[in-house]
Parts: C-alpha cells; structure tokens; sequence
C-alpha cells in the first residue's frame, strides 16, 4: 500500500519558517493536484494549500501570503514553503492529492510555533 510520506516539520518560535517536503509515486503525481493539509488537536483536518498539475495554486485564508505550495514535476515531489509562523500554525501537516485519496494518508509531519 502506497502511503506519501512528508518531512520537514519541526519546532520553530513564531516569526520563524519552515519547509515541508512530500515525495509521491510518478503515477500519481503527474495526475493529479496535490495539496498540504493540517490538524490541529481537536480539530478536523482542514486544506492549507493546493497546486494544480499546471502549477496553478491556491490557500486558505489564514496562510495566503505567507506560505508557498511548489511542485516539482521532475522530482515528483511537492513543497510548502511556510514563513511568519504562528503559534495558530501547529498542527501535523500531511500532503495528498486534491480532492484527497484516502489510503494515501501518511503519518503526517509535526510543525510547533512557539515561544
């Protein structure tokens, strides 16, 4: 079973900036839209950002100008570039296609704002 699989995350005080990675198989990346998504404790997991298979892309309001979802279409890989973080920002961070196929969920990858 193909899981994608997102790293990255870490511990940053608020201001600072992070970069997530989420490498996905060829036959899916070249397919489809692929997104970052984040939950947070007691939250549902919600859409942060999404990039078409043209590049086109979109974001939550809450990060729009401050986070950057990339795709590289040789590497099969997709980024979010995540600067002025919050501590509203914590969450665990998974990527998968838009709209999302469930039995790609991975573990997700930890992101902590905080002072």
């Amino acid at each position: 079973q193909v899981q994608l699989v997102e790293s990255g995350g870490g511990f940053v005080q608020p201001g600072g900036s992070l970069r997530l990675s989420c490498a996905a198989p060829g036959n899916i990346f070249r397919f489809y839209a692929m997104a970052w998504y984040r939950q947070a404790p007691g939250k549902q997991r919600s859409l942060v950002a999404r990039v078409s298979t043209g590049g086109r892309t979109n974001y939550t309001d809450s990060v729009r100008g401050r986070f950057t979802i990339s795709r590289d279409n040789a590497e099969n890989t997709v980024y979010l570039q995540m600067n002025s973080l919050k501590p509203e920002d914590s969450a665990v961070y998974y990527c998968n296609t838009n709209p999302p196929i469930d039995p790609l969920w991975g573990q997700g990858t930890q992101v902590t704002v905080s002072s």
